[in-house]
């Protein structure tokens, strides 16, 4: 396996139909599947919850050195804010900086575009995004629209600064 640092991992912005960015956003589906199983026959249709193309503002690939596509995260349009969808590091490439990296790119990126917050849900079974995104500044909120039927998330925002962009 490729010996991988944040350093050696480049974030590049693509669109939202990149070949890339849909099939690492597959695996994170697929793994998503396996964690929540057992919550997925009861769980309500997924109105409002499903990306419209037309409002993302921001898909980002991280790419190793050799070009090998290991993180995945996108940034729609919610209101007046930008919320992060599809936040995923490939397994073999965790606990390396991907994620940082991703964030700092999604961070500029709604900066980039004026939102003055990024907010986000995942859910109580990914600890290890909780973490994440608390050692990043982020701060929990109330479940917010279109989540509500969703009992187990965990919904965060960040209020962005130029000075938390240019120091990530």
């Amino acid at each position: 396996m490729e010996s991988v640092n944040a350093e050696s991992v480049n974030v590049e912005s693509v669109n939202w139909d990149d070949p890339t960015a849909a099939a690492v956003r597959n695996a994170m589906a697929a793994e998503l599947h396996l964690r929540y199983a057992d919550r997925l026959a009861t769980r309500p249709p997924s109105a409002g919850r499903a990306v419209v193309t037309e409002t993302v503002a921001y898909t980002g690939v991280a790419y190793t050195a050799d070009r090998l596509p290991v993180g995945h995260a996108a940034l729609r349009w919610l209101g007046d804010d930008l919320e992060l969808k599809g936040m995923y590091v490939a397994p073999s490439h965790r606990g390396r900086g991907v994620s940082t990296r991703l964030l700092a790119a999604v961070e500029q990126a709604a900066w980039d575009l004026g939102a003055g917050r990024i907010v986000l849900q995942t859910g109580d079974r990914q600890p290890d995004a909780e973490r994440l995104y608390a050692r990043a500044g982020y701060t929990r909120i109330p479940i917010f629209p279109p989540y509500e039927a969703l009992t187990y998330s965990r919904c965060f925002q960040k209020l962005l600064t130029g000075e938390d962009v240019r120091a990530s």
